[in-house]
């Protein structure tokens, strides 16, 4: 007769405890990554002017052909390829020679 009591099953009982919550581990607020600061990293006014135009990052990726991800990354001040740049100015609706507006090391 088998009976239902899991304390004593061997398989059980070893995944009831890796279950159980670290208490050491505290959680990090996520923040934002200072612009223009460490390798790669080159300040920009992506965010702000997108949030002028009243543009989602989800909506500027989709017109810009990115992945919303790209665009994270590039308002966090990562750099980008030239090409990227372009297809971000594009769907912001400004022109090349406006890219100072919103990529000030170019």
């Amino acid at each position: 007769m088998m009976t239902n009591d899991s304390k004593n099953d061997p398989v059980v009982a070893p995944v009831a405890a890796a279950v159980q919550p670290d208490t050491d581990v505290q959680p990090v607020e996520p923040t934002r990554a200072p612009s223009g600061d460490g390798a790669g990293m080159s300040p920009n006014f992506l965010r702000e002017i997108r949030i002028e135009n009243m543009m989602s990052k989800a909506e500027l990726a989709r017109k810009a052909g990115l992945s919303v991800l790209t665009i994270t990354r590039i308002e966090n001040g990562f750099g980008c390829r030239m090409d990227t740049k372009r297809k971000i100015l594009k769907a912001l609706g400004l022109k090349v020679s406006d890219r100072r507006k919103v990529f000030k090391d170019d």
